[in-house]
């Protein structure tokens, strides 16, 4: 296994989530912010939107618009360039608990993790669920008995839906039919005490992953095989993404404080990069 390190980039969040590559920017959603940012290749950060009710993923579509998750009015919002906000898809219908990370499938069909019990409450968990939102607005449960899904991401030929289920430490992978739907639902890597949050995918089909209480960023093989690690110390690892000119700087959502400050908008959330010997694919 290789070890990799990390180096400064940016700081002064709440707790960033969602990192996205985009345009030559990285996009985040600071959560408990409330608000979503890009951030150029040197550091320089610009508000895009502000999201009361907690952003969360953040799409690119087909047709250029931005996707944005509402976290716990349980709506996709699009953002347009002025960041204004407007409905997407409601999803309060169909989901009791916040809704979290997504990914966009090439095809504009989208895939949303929610938590599936009152986190914050610190009720007992229970398995969830994930749903698909089409680009016609259809929206349908593709898949349950998930462990808090969390972090996703889809492989470059729109077939296979790779998601973190964070609690039972696993990435589970799904095979993506053509009107959306889920099967072939397997294992692609059982990580034991990790526990998976955001993920990405690179060129080689391997998934860079934050393992959240473990403090550490690893990259694993389709069944389970760990190349790289890199250790945060006694942070946490929230979430990464590929990016960078080349596609191989990997992004790293840290939080480096006490999880009772981030209520309270302490600003313990950084953002640190790594490079690394294969680019990304592009998802999520």
């Amino acid at each position: 296994m290789k070890e990799l390190t990390t180096s400064p980039f940016v700081d002064d969040f709440v707790f960033l989530e969602g990192p996205r590559w985009h345009d030559g920017k990285l996009w985040v959603s600071d959560m408990f912010g409330n608000t979503v940012y890009t951030i150029t290749t040197d550091g320089q950060r610009t508000a895009m939107a502000t999201l009361p009710n907690r952003p969360s993923g953040i799409n690119f579509m087909p047709d250029g618009s931005v996707v944005v998750v509402s976290m716990a009015d349980r709506k996709l919002m699009t953002l347009a360039d002025d960041g204004s906000l407007s409905e997407y898809a409601d999803l309060s219908g169909n989901l009791e608990y916040d809704i979290n990370d997504c990914v966009c499938a090439p095809n504009g069909n989208i895939y949303v993790g929610t938590f599936g019990y009152d986190v914050f409450a610190h009720q007992e968990p229970k398995p969830a669920t994930l749903t698909l939102v089409k680009p016609d607005g259809t929206i349908q449960t593709v898949a349950e008995d998930v462990h808090f899904p969390n972090g996703a991401c889809i492989t470059p030929d729109g077939k296979t839906l790779i998601v973190a289920e964070t609690f039972v430490g696993r990435l589970t992978a799904f095979n993506i039919e053509a009107d959306g739907t889920l099967t072939g639902r397997r294992a692609f890597a059982e990580l034991g005490d990790y526990t998976p949050d955001g993920i990405c995918l690179d060129a080689e089909g391997a998934v860079w992953v934050a393992a959240f209480e473990n403090g550490e960023f690893i990259r694993v093989l389709d069944g389970g095989e760990i190349t790289h690690k890199i250790d945060t110390g006694d942070r946490r690892a929230v979430a990464c993404n590929l990016g960078g000119d080349d596609g191989k700087t990997l992004y790293c959502l840290i939080y480096d404080g006490n999880l009772d400050d981030i209520p309270e908008g302490k600003r313990n959330a950084i953002i640190e990069t790594a490079t690394v010997d294969v680019a990304g694919a592009g998802s999520p």
